[in-house]
């Protein structure tokens, strides 16, 4: 006897999926010899961040995605290819309660010393044109010794 399991996976294989294989690029291109130095041909079997692609995405059969593989391995081992690539965008988290990190961080300090964020900002700026004027030296630091 069967089991369940047995009967629902033979009603999946009585109706298969109809696809069209995907076709390599080197049946397309008519290359018999995969060489390491064909950059160009060896970087569409590779993804956006240098991985080798997959047998099932690339269309090879098995013995072209095998030369291929050691192609793109040999070309990485004389520096024509890649080993990977920088994501040119960075994935971050998006911020709680509608703020940044900095600004919290900003708020959490100003509010400690008692004073608001707008305060806080404005007394630096004034201290750094003060300190412009001045030379260099300190505003509070006046010469009361003559």
């Amino acid at each position: 006897m069967s089991s369940k399991k047995n009967r629902a996976r033979a009603s999946k294989d009585t109706a298969p999926r109809k696809y069209k294989k995907k076709t390599s690029a080197l049946i397309t291109e008519r290359v018999t010899y995969v060489d390491y130095k064909d950059v160009d041909l060896l970087s569409r079997f590779m993804s956006d961040r240098a991985k080798i692609r997959n047998r099932r995405v690339s269309g090879n059969d098995v013995q072209q995605q095998r030369e291929v593989a050691n192609a793109i391995k040999v070309a990485r081992e004389m520096a024509l290819l890649p080993y990977a690539r920088r994501v040119s965008t960075q994935r971050t988290r998006p911020p709680r309660e509608g703020r940044t990190g900095r600004d919290r961080d900003a708020e959490a300090r100003t509010e400690a010393m008692g004073r608001a964020p707008d305060e806080v900002a404005d007394e630096a700026a004034v201290d750094a044109v003060d300190a412009l004027d001045t030379g260099g030296a300190d505003v509070n630091e006046t010469d009361t010794e003559e």
